[in-house]
């Protein structure tokens, strides 16, 4: 991913473009097509001498075409011919973005693969799920990486989309008009780019189409912090269901042997920060000066790299971290019955409400019953509920027993699974 974001790929970009457009010239009859063969033969740059050009010049696009011209000699004349920077500028960009985004939807995939298979594995590994942070009613671990997974594939589904969005170039002139360029010519150039002539642009690709590319990746490193987050509170130690995969000589603090912490999870949340500034940038981008300003092309050079190698990081991250999660069993066995199974406490409620017992009734025994096992270091719901005469006299043992089982949450798991294709 960082070589996309080099200056000398950036110029190769830039060569490609100018060499398109020399060939859609060529197929109208515009220009020679032995000038073309000539160009593609001889054209090249130097990344230090388009550096000294843009010193003294100070004019990136310029400084490129005048070390171009020293390769390529008098056909040179053809090269740029009628285009304006941005013509070159923003469809090159749009090549980057959409190499990038290649990069990207394949670690995507991987990703993917790797919670689908976590999910298999932990299909039916038994856990209390939390609503608040406070213990809710039981899931499986499966069934939270169940979830994962599909918030995943609607990511992949969005870039895909981005990328037909972001797929755009624009040859054009300045403002815009074809004032000295054939409109055909961008159709050709683009086409034989693998891109679509831009619906309407100005000077410039409008920017809500970088701006949207870049809410997209923000919004992705969104997810990867969520999943992260859900990791580091697993790990707490008073909780301990999963655990980052600890390495051989790994260290977990300078002052502390006994600290395994979750630094990769961590890692993810602070990148993800940085994603989401880099979107209100990308906002700011939108609004230019009637058919263009340069006020974006700063702005740009920053976070467009940045956000590309940053997602594409976070995601080998996550990816490594879920292939290589410790995952605890017992831990969340213990968990989910700390007080006496208190989780289970709307199964003995509507238990009782089958009975015929009116609801508020039966809400306000079970809340006492539960709220008496719970943070008490006996604690206990099951037995409390099994000696409360209200409830005995609607339910039989069997029955009460029948409300603790942790498998009548998972009786529809396999509907989530089919529809993930699990």
């Amino acid at each position: 991913m960082g070589e996309l974001w080099t200056d000398t790929y950036k110029l190769k970009t830039w060569l490609q473009v100018e060499i398109a457009v020399c060939e859609a010239q060529a197929e109208l009859g515009k220009i020679p097509g032995e000038a073309v063969e000539e160009i593609k033969a001889k054209a090249d740059f130097d990344l230090k001498r388009v550096q000294e050009i843009e010193q003294e010049v100070r004019h990136d696009m310029i400084a490129f075409l005048t070390n171009v011209n020293e390769y390529v000699g008098d056909v040179g004349r053809y090269i740029h011919l009628g285009l304006t920077s941005s013509d070159v500028l923003d469809t090159a960009l749009a090549l980057q973005l959409v190499a990038s985004l290649n990069i990207i939807l394949e670690q995507i995939e991987k990703l993917a693969q790797a919670i689908r298979y976590q999910a298999q594995q932990h299909r039916y590994t038994v856990m209390i799920g939390r609503s608040h942070g406070i213990h809710a009613e039981p899931i499986t671990f499966g069934f939270k990486l169940a979830g994962w997974l599909a918030e995943v594939c609607r990511h992949r589904d969005r870039l895909v989309g981005l990328r037909e969005n972001i797929s755009v170039g624009k040859i054009s002139g300045a403002v815009g008009t074809y004032a000295n360029i054939d409109p055909q010519v961008e159709a050709i150039a683009c086409q034989n780019l693998s891109l679509q002539p831009d619906t309407a642009s100005t000077q410039i690709i409008s920017r809500d189409r970088h701006g949207e590319f870049v809410q997209q990746l923000a919004l992705l490193g969104a997810t990867i912090e969520r999943f992260a987050v859900e990791i580091r509170n697993l790990q707490k130690t008073d909780v301990l269901e999963v655990e980052e995969f600890f390495s051989k000589g790994q260290k977990g603090s300078s002052a502390m042997p006994h600290k395994r912490n979750p630094i990769r999870s961590e890692r993810l949340s602070g990148m993800a920060r940085i994603l989401r500034s880099h979107a209100v940038a990308a906002l700011e981008n939108v609004a230019l000066w009637h058919e263009r300003d340069i006020s974006h092309s700063s702005v740009e050079r920053v976070i467009l790299p940045d956000v590309c190698i940053l997602t594409h990081f976070m995601l080998v991250e996550i990816t490594d971290l879920v292939k290589h999660l410790l995952v605890y069993p017992e831990n969340m066995k213990r968990n989910m019955n700390v007080y006496g199974g208190v989780v289970f406490s709307q199964k003995v409620l509507l238990a009782l409400v089958e009975k015929g017992m009116n609801r508020e009734d039966a809400y306000s025994i079970v809340q006492s019953c539960a709220h008496q096992a719970w943070n008490q270091p006996e604690g206990d719901f099951y037995n409390l509920i099994t000696k409360d005469p209200e409830v005995t006299s609607k339910l039989t043992p069997s029955e009460i027993e029948e409300c603790f089982n942790p498998q009548h949450h998972f009786q529809h798991l396999d509907e989530v699974y089919q529809r993930l294709g699990i």
